[in-house]
């Protein structure tokens, strides 16, 4: 076998590996994406949307972006827009979770504070 026979050979098999190895990170793309929607709608559930509306609109729009990717056959462009788009959306909904628990404590400390003054009235005529 000659050099050349053997770089057509060698570049052949190549080839066969790189199609291959696109076609087997479909599965994983896919599940990913799926995986992804859930979080954003996770987030858009909790109130990201009020609470964290700029990294709703980053997850929702890498989520598009994934897509479409994935209708590409882009698959490694899809899984990787797809966990960035995961990670926007778990930080909205944190920061909606979080954004909720502050006014909660917030409300409490406010009937706390009313019902200390209507105990300091009553104690002190």
């Amino acid at each position: 076998m000659n050099r050349q026979t053997l770089n057509i050979t060698l570049s052949g098999f190549a080839l066969c590996m790189l199609i291959a190895g696109c076609d087997s990170m479909k599965t994983p793309a896919t599940a990913n994406v799926a995986v992804t929607k859930n979080a954003v709608d996770n987030a858009s559930d909790a109130g990201g949307a009020e609470f964290a509306p700029s990294e709703m609109k980053s997850a929702r729009d890498k989520l598009a972006l994934a897509n479409k990717a994935m209708s590409n056959n882009d698959y490694k462009l899809a899984n990787d827009l797809a966990t960035q788009a995961q990670a926007d959306a778990k930080l909205a909904q944190s920061k909606a979770s979080s954004e909720k628990a502050q006014a909660a404590a917030n409300a409490l400390n406010t009937d706390i504070r009313v019902l200390q003054e209507e105990l300091s009235r009553k104690n002190n005529p």
